[in-house]
């Protein structure tokens, strides 16, 4: 809870607090693994399936995902979902180890209620990953809904304190408190870790982080435990074989050296000799040691195992002396060659070491140009460190640099869309349209189904005039996605465009329900659905489907009115009078029309209301009421226009013209007495239209 605390405030110095810790204990206890399974040749063959055909198999596995980008989610997802499993064993069988040291006998039945009262803890961390989408590239969710995982994350809960108080109750029993304290330490070790923040999740409603929790403080609280059990075992192995010689110090040193070994020269190697993505080949080295690490852990320490047993339950020293040989021959020997060569390697991997921690803390300095070209002048093939120097450059104002830092990135790993949609998307800022159409249709040809690359591609081609190549993306995004709304949108505007209205009307309408379904946050602005919901209801009419067209017109006036947004209620009530009066429903039509007239004198959209009254005097011609209201609606209407000749002023007063003629006379006292006709005019009844 701290270090989510801090890390809210101070994440770069946490992130590199986080990496340095690494260093010094999650690097030294993987190598304390290594220590036990290889140092001996009895060791080494008694585990020959885990030291050696489980590790070929890996070594297999890092050749394919680094020659197949597309292996790495999977790798690192499995690793990030072992590790909590892996951590929750470790706990495990520190309680039952503790246990027995404290004389407990621990019967097959409550053995077996730990057992799932741990995996019910971990169920729930897991659970919790799971749920709604990942927000990592590099991690696959399940993508479960909140209906499904809440009642697991609560069942996981309740099962953990219930099966772990039964047996604590069951112990306790029995032997009193006596030697209860390290048990129940274990046990609340593990509510800690995993009940916890499940809950505090389920509480607040924030989402647990995947990679930050279990490759975070959690790994490093893990690693630490295991360092005191793993330093105490070689200890006592060690004092029982006579090695009197054994020191904490050298042990630790070598772990450390081990480590580092371990996890930091094969990416340096790789990006060196490769010019691969240091930092995906780095993900891929650490997800695959620590599985390699979780299968080998989980063979070695077994308290089934006779040796294990003595050295970690039993009070006294083993018996039995070491006599295995050891499998590094000459180089694990003392002579003062074999000495002089294990320092001189562990110089060379601490250097190692610590460089790479210069490069971590200087190419992390987001913002900071000259740390971040540092950092790439120590190891250029890095995606991640070039795409934060185009941003730092872009903050500096150097577009040139920023767009030449994303085409590095995407050489380096053209493989991961990341760095391919931030190249497209920074040629779209810097306004070069044809280099961005071009490079989305290389992306595409490597990523045909990333529907956001489709989706902009799309919005490019429309641009650069080749609308059936828009249409064509638009609609691959559709049949892999149905769900994206903005792809519906797109293409029902570009299908309306092209005549095509009856497809238009059902894209406007997948959309439209599409985004009713969305949360407040998601959902598109109502004066957005209000517009569309417009253009749904012109393509119904425009495909002959007026009597659909109609609801839709006043569900955008609902809209328009939602969103105090008058222009688009008027421009909503002009339309519906419109298809009113197609539909010669005069009356209906009228009402419209004199409310679109309002909204427009009140917005002083003047041309929306010389139109407006223009098409209430056409209705009003259409009844039998009196000439001079259709003939004063004419005549405001040019009265607007006038300022604007043209072909719409022409047919206004043409119009006007027709209707002088049928009034014998009568057009002077009208055009005298304008403002009172037009008052007269605007609050007319539907009855009196309905009645003609």
């Amino acid at each position: 809870m701290l270090t989510a605390w801090i890390a809210a405030s101070r994440a770069r110095e946490w992130a590199f607090a986080f990496y340095f810790l690494a260093l010094i204990f999650n690097y030294p206890h993987f190598m304390a693994t290594i220590y036990r399974a290889y140092r001996t040749r009895e060791e080494f063959q008694k585990y020959r399936i885990f030291t050696l055909h489980i590790t070929v198999l890996l070594a297999l596995t890092a050749i394919l995902a680094h020659a197949d980008f597309r292996l790495v989610p999977w790798v690192f997802t499995l690793y990030i979902n072992w590790s909590p499993w892996h951590y929750s064993g470790q706990n495990y069988g520190l309680l039952i180890m503790f246990a027995r040291r404290g004389g407990t006998s621990v019967t097959q039945s409550e053995r077996r209620l730990l057992y799932w009262a741990f995996i019910a803890s971990y169920v729930m961390l897991l659970v919790s990953f799971h749920t709604g989408v990942s927000n990592d590239p590099f991690v696959l969710s399940l993508n479960l809904p909140a209906k499904i995982s809440i009642p697991a994350r609560v069942a996981g809960g309740v099962l953990y304190v219930f099966f772990s108080g039964w047996v604590i109750a069951a112990w306790v029993k029995r032997g009193g408190w006596k030697g209860m304290a390290a048990p129940l330490t274990l046990l609340v070790t593990q509510a800690l870790w995993f009940v916890l923040p499940t809950a505090l999740g389920l509480v607040a409603g924030a989402a647990i982080p995947q990679t930050r929790y279990s490759s975070g403080i959690l790994a490093v609280l893990h690693s630490a435990q295991y360092l005191w059990i793993t330093s105490y075992y070689a200890r006592r192995e060690a004092r029982a074989a006579g090695n009197s010689s054994w020191r904490m110090s050298t042990y630790f040193v070598t772990l450390i050296a081990g480590g580092i070994a371990l996890f930091i020269p094969g990416p340096w190697l790789v990006s060196y000799a490769f010019h691969y993505d240091f930092a995906v080949s780095f993900l891929i080295f650490t997800a695959l040691v620590n599985i390699h690490h979780f299968i080998l852990d989980g063979a070695i320490w077994k308290l089934r195992d006779s040796r294990i047993a003595s050295v970690l339950v039993g009070r006294g020293e083993r018996s039995e002396a070491e006599t295995g040989a050891k499998a590094t021959g000459w180089l694990g020997g003392r002579s003062a060659g074999a000495h002089a060569f294990r320092v001189a390697v562990a110089s060379i991997l601490f250097l190692l070491g610590g460089m790479d921690q210069i490069r971590y803390f200087t190419g992390t300095d987001e913002g900071n140009l000259p740390h971040l070209l540092g950092a790439a002048s120590l190891n250029p093939y890095d995606s991640s460190l070039e795409m934060r120097i185009a941003r730092a450059e872009s903050q500096a104002g150097q577009t040139e640099n920023a767009l030449a830092a994303f085409t590095r990135a995407v050489e380096v790993n053209p493989s991961n869309p990341v760095p391919q949609e931030a190249r497209a998307r920074a040629l779209l800022v810097a306004g070069r349209f044809d280099e961005a159409y071009e490079h989305y249709r290389k992306m595409l040809v490597r990523f045909p189904r990333d529907t956001d690359a489709l989706v902009n591609y799309g919005l490019l081609a429309m641009r650069l005039g080749h609308s059936d190549e828009a249409i064509e993306n638009w609609e691959k995004v559709i049949d892999l996605d149905p769900a994206q709304a903005n792809a519906q949108l797109y293409l029902a505007e570009a299908l309306d465009h092209n005549g095509e209205h009856g497809a238009a009307a059902r894209h406007y309408q997948a959309y439209l329900d599409l985004t009713s379904r969305q949360t407040a946050e998601e959902s598109a602005p109502v004066i957005q659905r209000a517009a569309v919901t417009l253009e749904l209801a012109d393509a119904l009419v425009h495909s002959h489907q007026a009597n659909s067209a109609i609801p839709r017109y006043r569900d955008a006036v609902r809209l328009a009115q939602q969103a105090a947004n008058v222009r688009e209620e008027s421009l909503a009530e002009s339309h519906l009078a419109d298809a009113l009066d197609a539909a010669k429903l005069l009356a209906d039509a009228a009402a419209a029309y004199q409310q679109a007239i309002a909204l427009d004198e009140h917005s002083g959209d003047t041309n929306a209301e010389a139109v407006d009254w223009f098409n209430y005097g056409q209705v009003l011609s259409k009844t039998k009421l009196p000439v001079r209201f259709a003939f004063a609606c004419f005549v405001r209407a040019e009265q607007l226009l006038s300022s604007s000749p043209g072909p719409q002023l022409d047919t206004v007063t043409k119009t006007r013209r027709e209707a002088e003629t049928r009034l014998d006379g009568e057009a002077a006292g009208v055009r005298k007495n304008l403002e009172a006709t037009l008052a007269q005019a605007k609050s007319l009844p539907e009855s009196a239209i309905a009645a003609q």
